[in-house]
């Protein structure tokens, strides 16, 4: 890994590009009569996917940058799950036939902050609008802190079959300082749950770049996560953005590391989980080598959507509750970020679309090509614009952002095949950044490339 590149690139403040173009540039033009004529224009033999969006904890979490609020009273939870199956019934509504689905995904928030009985309901209520395959895979992200043996048995019954479990970080004193204290002790009782009610398919989620984290407690972090021996990782610098979200001004900024101290927790826990015989999957994900992530890589399939890194293969995501995007072939819509205001909207019998985003075939074509960069670490443009019917020329005059890359020994391009080199893959956002027509560098929107 070469430090002088963290240092040159390392702040830059860069998308995830788990969309393109990314929520940043939707528009109110995108609103509920558009997102009607969409789904109803969608093909009898369309399959989608399915993300549903709970905005609720029980105590905030400073590092989080979720759309999500404290609540007390569970009422408030219960009339939300209602609100859901509201517009559940309105989009399969709209969309006028059964639709079928592969991946459902509950993300938050903490879903499984609901009623065991509410999130049968809400299973239920899903089954019956749209045709779930027997096969399709049902993930549910868990606060390990809160889960009941109650919630699990409803999952089980509900035929969840895969769960992300919110780990960060062990260190008692990065966990004081981002109010999130969670013992060793409680993962690996939930891990034990899981597992006795057969939903085999854990994620665990890790953080660096947390205030006072270190190098050995990153390393600590990882190896005692591999005791439990998830089926997958995700490994995530933490981004501090306080101006948009503010709890995140309770973390003393003096307690961050630099760059460069990011750069190095990252290698550590990434080498870590190597030596463990996972299979770095992108830019931040790691799947043992039997699991069907690992499989998609080496089979050239892997794809990138607003989870992040997935094997999901549909071009239609249907996003449900605040805040929540969805994908269609003709671009990205978002509900209303308000709980107050999405509900509304639901309860007078309209779509809660908020803003959204009409895809262009140039979009389409860059969307292509960033995608192909974050999970291949390259892309052949000849290849990819050939479909598009454009010219590798033309994108590569645009890139201006690559010259530098590629003058750094960041990038390799040869006969229209770019290619990030191994030593620098840690810069593969910068490198995805350089085919964004729509980037404004100036703009502090998104955490550090590094």
């Amino acid at each position: 890994m070469r430090t002088d590149l963290a240092a040159s690139y390392g702040e830059e403040r860069l998308p995830r590009y788990t969309s393109y173009p990314t929520a940043p540039h939707f528009s109110p033009a995108i609103g509920a009569d558009t997102y009607a004529r969409w789904l109803s224009e969608l093909p009898s033999n369309a399959s989608a996917s399915l993300y549903l969006h709970v905005p609720f904890c029980r105590e905030m979490c400073w590092y989080c940058g979720c759309h999500t609020q404290i609540v007390r009273r569970d009422g408030l939870i219960a009339a939300y799950q209602r609100t859901l199956r509201s517009e559940i019934a309105r989009v399969a509504e709209t969309i006028g036939h059964r639709i079928k689905v592969e991946h459902i995904h509950f993300g938050g928030g903490t879903p499984t902050i609901m009623a065991p009985e509410a999130f049968a309901e809400l299973m239920a209520a899903m089954r019956r609008a749209f045709f779930v395959l027997p096969s399709a895979e049902i993930a549910v992200e868990i606060d390990p802190r809160t889960l009941t043996a109650e919630m699990v048995e409803a999952m089980r019954l509900s035929g969840v079959n895969r769960a992300s479990l919110g780990v960060q970080s062990f260190d008692p004193v990065v966990q004081r300082a981002i109010n999130r204290v969670q013992s060793f002790e409680q993962t690996a009782s939930v891990v034990d749950m899981l597992r006795r009610a057969d939903i085999g398919g854990l994620n665990f989620d890790l953080i660096y770049g947390l205030p006072h984290q270190t190098v050995a407690s990153c390393l600590d972090t990882a190896r005692r996560s591999l005791e439990l021996a998830p089926a997958r990782f995700s490994v995530f610098g933490y981004a501090h953005v306080p101006d948009f979200k503010k709890h995140q001004r309770m973390i003393n900024e003096d307690h961050l590391p630099d760059g460069l101290a990011r750069h190095d927790q990252a290698c550590a826990i990434a080498n870590a989980l190597k030596e463990a015989g996972y299979v770095q999957i992108g830019l931040d994900h790691f799947a043992r080598p039997d699991d069907a992530m690992a499989v998609a890589l080496g089979q050239g399939t892997l794809r990138r959507n607003f989870q992040g890194y997935t094997t999901d293969q549909g071009e239609v995501l249907l996003g449900f509750g605040a805040s929540a995007i969805g994908h269609l072939p003709q671009g990205y819509v978002q509900n209303e970020v308000q709980i107050g205001a999405y509900a509304r909207s639901i309860a007078d019998g309209r779509l809660a679309t908020a803003k959204g985003y009409g895809l262009t075939d140039d979009d389409r074509l860059r969307a292509d090509i960033i995608e192909r960069i974050m999970c291949e670490f390259g892309a052949d443009l000849a290849d990819i614009c050939a479909r598009h019917g454009a010219e590798p020329e033309a994108i590569l005059r645009s890139a201006s952002r690559l010259k530098p890359l590629i003058s750094d020994g960041v990038v390799r391009l040869d006969a229209g095949r770019l290619a990030v080199a191994s030593d620098s893959r840690f810069l593969v956002r910068s490198v995805a950044a350089a085919f964004d027509a729509h980037l404004d560098p100036g703009k502090q929107l998104h955490s550090r490339a590094v």
